[in-house]
């Protein structure tokens, strides 16, 4: 495991207060390593005019790259895209640290405040509110995950030990804000008023599921809580989101955009599409990271020799924070703070939410065939999101062991209840595998239509019955 170095109170001030800086006048400021600065040279053109060059992620080879050279210091080169400081000597930038950015925390691991913390306040409603979140969305994960292995549906994927990051960043955001999630976000859903039952019959396929059991299962979506429906192939809500957020721009709507995705998306082309449009059309959309370690079966150091994804904001010209993804208040402030600079400034932020997945990566996947389980077991108990955050409300005394009976109580009864629904409701008719793509159904797709409803027709015992032709 990577050792995560915390410093709570330099690391939201500093992010907190870099858009105040004054802007740049061709000289090089010196911010702190804790964050990405907002772009990578001095720019003089009207659209850099309020960017600072930051301090990079080795601050002694940079330093020397830009200022060694004393007797050209104050001779600049005017390239297109902006002037650029002028050296005699031949330096390469560093490719790597040994010192790693750190990571910005709230909350120790037994739910006491890190002293001197700079975060956001939680009041007692929206804190339990949160926690009781957290509670449904890992037990209606249980019984689904449960429901996929009794072969009563077809696949699953948890969110176990990512809790926090959905459901804190979701109580940051205005329901307003459009999300794109990748496919550990549904406690967004549930925070936004998607109900279990909603859940249970997106993942059956059911007649009353929005998707009209179009989609694989846990691939949710709703129009009403401005959450777009997630799809299979990997990261290519990241540069939609991007585009999305340039709308909401264009049109001053004041909401931004924010995206979800894991450590394995950053590995594909749309993430880097998608963070150099917004950054370029300084578009208010939110990067969120979910980095638990794990691309199914690939760890992260296969994946990429930077210091994890919060470095990669550095090179688009994107202001960056890592946060420790299992402390709900630290990603609450942290994305409470970054929807502030998206709307107030247009402009996009990348957050690094560190966090370990604990659960499989799917239905389909056994995790224990390439990681020991002690390791599963230790993130599950001693690192758990839920357990801290619990810890932290019977602190304050918002919480009790009674209301912790009484609430899963509830909630198990609640999601039972939900499949045994959604189990017995009867599927989509046929016809809507056909619908909603033209607003006339197109020749080919009324062949397609007679074919389906023939083979059903004379192989009628090798399909469900409850398949209404």
């Amino acid at each position: 495991m990577a050792s995560w170095v915390v410093r709570s109170r330099s690391c939201l001030n500093h992010f907190l207060v870099s858009s105040r800086r004054s802007s740049c006048s061709g000289i090089l400021r010196k911010l702190p390593v804790a964050f990405s600065g907002e772009s990578t040279a001095v720019l003089v053109s009207r659209r850099f005019e309020s960017i600072e060059a930051g301090q990079k992620l080795d601050p002694c080879s940079y330093e020397e790259a830009y200022h060694s050279d004393t007797a050209h210091q104050n001779q600049d080169l005017d390239f297109p895209g902006g002037k650029i400081p002028l050296t005699s000597e031949m330096k390469f930038i560093s490719e790597a640290s040994d010192t790693r950015l750190p990571c910005y925390r709230v909350l120790n691991d037994d739910g006491s405040l890190i002293s001197d913390s700079i975060y956001e306040q939680v009041g007692e409603e929206v804190a339990v509110n949160m926690y009781s979140a957290m509670v449904t969305l890992k037990i209606m994960d249980t019984f689904l995950y449960e429901a996929q292995r009794q072969g009563r549906i077809s696949f699953y994927m948890t969110c176990c030990g990512e809790e926090a990051i959905s459901i804190a960043s979701a109580a940051a955001l205005s329901p307003h804000d459009f999300v794109l999630p990748q496919y550990r976000e549904a406690g967004v859903l549930l925070w936004r008023g998607f109900t279990v039952q909603e859940c249970t019959n997106q993942c059956f396929g059911n007649k009353d599921d929005k998707g009209k059991g179009r989609q694989m299962p846990v691939h949710y979506g709703s129009k009403k809580h401005n959450v777009f429906t997630i799809s299979s192939p990997l990261a290519t809500q990241i540069s939609q989101a991007a585009g999305v957020a340039y709308s909401l721009k264009m049109d001053k709507r004041g909401t931004c955009a924010v995206v979800y995705t894991g450590d394995g998306g950053t590995s594909e082309g749309d993430f880097h599409a998608g963070l150099n449009f917004a950054a370029v059309m300084e578009a208010p959309v939110i990067f969120i990271c979910r980095n638990n370690g794990w691309a199914i079966s690939t760890p992260v150091y296969e994946q990429f020799r930077s210091d994890g994804i919060v470095t990669k904001g550095l090179g688009y010209g994107i202001r960056s924070i890592r946060v420790d993804g299992n402390d709900a208040i630290a990603v609450y402030s942290a994305i409470h703070a970054a929807r502030n600079m998206a709307i107030n400034e247009d402009r996009p932020i990348l957050v690094e939410a560190m966090t370990y997945r604990v659960g499989h990566h799917s239905t389909s996947d056994d995790s224990t065939r390439y990681r020991p389980t002690n390791e599963i077991e230790y993130w599950k108990t001693a690192r758990s999101p839920i357990a801290r955050f619990r810890k932290w409300i019977q602190r304050n005394g918002w919480w009790s062991d009674d209301k912790e009976s009484e609430l899963c109580r509830n909630i198990k009864k609640q999601v039972l209840q939900a499949i045994q629904t959604a189990e017995k409701m009867e599927k989509p008719p046929l016809t809507e595998l056909f619908t909603d793509v033209y607003d006339q159904m197109v020749p080919n797709l009324q062949e397609q239509e007679r074919s389906l409803r023939d083979t059903l027709k004379k192989h009628s015992i090798d399909y469900p019955t409850d398949v209404h032709v």
